[in-house]
């Protein structure tokens, strides 16, 4: 039997695990007109000890969304590392509702990309995101 996907029509499980990201699981994703949007239906896991997804969650996915986006936009021949990430609280989330990080690439360069993003939860926005990062090209 096939594990039931608790998530919009597009999304499928995230094809980018990491440490970090892994107690976070289940998470989503969508790949659609050059960015990686990012979601979860939240849990206590996501949550506070006030019972809100937690700030920092939103902020690394956010940073998580906006740096697979950039790369997206430059190709596999680099990789990027976040030089400067700001995020602004718009209001709460809580458990049960579904969380998306939609990103988009405001500009691309040799050295810097810069990015932002809106977080929704249950489409009304509760974060938006600004993030620099810093072009690495890998070696050939």
């Amino acid at each position: 039997m096939a594990a039931v996907i608790d998530a919009p029509e597009g999304f499928a499980p995230h094809f980018r695990q990491s440490p970090l990201t892994n107690p976070w699981e289940p998470l989503y994703s969508r790949r659609e007109d050059g960015v990686v949007a990012i979601g979860f239906r939240a849990g206590e896991a996501h949550a506070n000890s006030r019972g809100f997804v937690h700030g920092g969650m939103i902020s690394a996915l956010a940073d998580n969304a906006m740096g697979l986006s950039c790369g997206q936009a430059l190709g596999e021949s680099a990789s990027l590392v976040t030089v400067n990430l700001a995020v602004d609280f718009l209001g709460s989330a809580a458990i049960g509702q579904w969380l998306e990080v939609a990103p988009a690439v405001a500009r691309t360069g040799s050295t810097l990309c810069f990015a932002e993003a809106l977080v929704t939860a249950d489409g009304e926005p509760c974060a938006r995101a600004h993030a620099t990062f810093r072009v690495v090209r890998k070696a050939a």
